[in-house]
């Protein structure tokens, strides 16, 4: 049971490392004034997330929502 607070803890200090280096490269893009960079990372990064919406599996989503009909 330890193991598993200590792999969430560890799962949660990587997520925000991410986030600051994250925010971190995109204050420093904006302040050498490099925004064809940025949107060009802007624009990756959402093609990145509409492709994992793309390929998630919904239909199992949708086969619970439709055994709780009465």
């Amino acid at each position: 049971m330890a193991r598993s607070i200590t792999r969430g803890r560890n799962r949660k200090t990587i997520t925000y490392l991410w986030i600051a280096a994250l925010a971190i490269l995109t204050i420093f893009l904006i302040y050498k004034e490099l925004t064809a960079l940025l949107y060009i990372l802007a624009t990756l990064g959402v093609t990145a997330i509409l492709l994992v919406v793309a390929m998630a599996d919904l239909s199992r989503g949708e086969s619970s929502a439709g055994d709780s009909r009465p």
